[in-house]
């Protein structure tokens, strides 16, 4: 009372920091779920709080970077890519795992054809109709790596199509497409797998994918690096507890009440029919230097690029340790 009446004054609490984060598909990313079960979010709405924002593809967070519009970007490795050397967000680094492709035991994306196709090596492939569900997307790039790899050209022997997800398996069971790619929810389906095999999977051609991670801009690590590595803590302890086969069912219900879809349709997320998540919320920086790599080889990218002058790994492993 004598301090107040003398002039001084306490310190204001600071206000937590705001952490925008995009996100395209849940349960791919888990960013508008992240904190639906409680006690996992222990720091968020003290030292920040976190604003999902969701866009429909990839690409189309890069501007909102460039902007400042978001902090946290969930982007592909061809996404990345782009960012760094076509939008020229020199500064954007690498600080966390989404999810990998590809990882043994778990689910890779695979390419359908029919059951009884004549297809049954990639050489079999060439004059016929395949279908990815966007050019360049990651989908689109393991298929060529694939096909180059077995001496097929990917722009002359075949002819690669764009088809919208939910229509390729209608496609393929028209036999309007001879093959198909399949992210984890749609090779999960069993009725897909009731018309139509896996020829090979991203794996076989590219191993390991990063297919999507964490990444922000220096300047916001350097102005709110506490923050993130909370964050970053309460985001490994979301990441364990969706991962954990104990909670599988509240999990699934969930992913199936935000995306407002039966149980059934969600059951696959989270077990081995799922790609691989970090447990540590790590991604693995070789496999990403693998994939761009790829990306350079196959002439999307201009010039090589270094991922680990791009990456910053110290945040996720701060955070990891606090949970040992």
């Amino acid at each position: 009372m004598l301090a107040l009446l003398g002039g001084a004054t306490m310190p204001a609490a600071a206000e937590p920091v705001k952490i925008r984060v995009s996100w395209i598909l849940t349960p791919g990313e888990l960013a508008p779920i992240l904190f639906a079960h409680p006690d996992l979010a222990r720091h968020e709405g003290a030292s920040y709080v976190i604003e999902p924002i969701h866009f429909a593809g990839g690409p189309l967070s890069i501007p909102a970077i460039a902007k400042g519009e978001i902090d946290i970007g969930g982007l592909g490795y061809a996404t990345l890519a782009a960012a760094i050397q076509g939008a020229g967000i020199n500064d954007l680094m690498v600080i966390g795992d989404v999810v990998q492709d590809g990882v043994p035991g778990w689910y890779s994306l695979s390419y359908f054809v029919l059951k009884d196709s004549p297809i049954h090596t990639i050489d079999d492939l060439r004059g016929k109709t395949l279908a990815v569900n966007t050019i360049g997307s990651l989908m689109d790039l393991g298929q060529r790596q694939m096909l180059r790899q077995r001496g097929v050209h990917d722009r002359k022997d075949v002819t690669i199509v764009e088809v919208a997800s939910p229509n390729m398996k209608a496609a393929l069971a028209a036999r309007r497409i001879d093959m198909m790619g399949a992210v984890a929810p749609v090779g999960a389906d069993p009725e897909l797998r009731a018309i139509a095999r896996p020829l090979f999977t991203a794996a076989d051609t590219v191993g390991i994918t990063q297919i999507s991670a964490l990444v922000a801009r220096a300047s916001f690590i350097k102005e709110h690096r506490a923050a993130l590595v909370d964050f970053l803590e309460d985001t490994i302890r979301a990441t364990r507890w969706y991962i954990d086969p104990a909670n599988h069912a509240e999990a699934v219900k969930i992913v199936a009440n935000f995306n407002k879809q039966p149980l059934a349709a969600a059951d696959w997320a989270f077990t081995h029919q799922d790609q691989f998540r970090s447990p540590n919320v790590l991604p693995d920086i070789d496999a990403l230097q693998r994939n761009v790599d790829m990306l350079w080889k196959l002439g999307f990218l201009k010039a090589h690029l270094d991922v680990g002058a791009h990456s910053d790994l110290s945040l996720a492993r701060e955070a990891a340790a606090r949970l040992r």
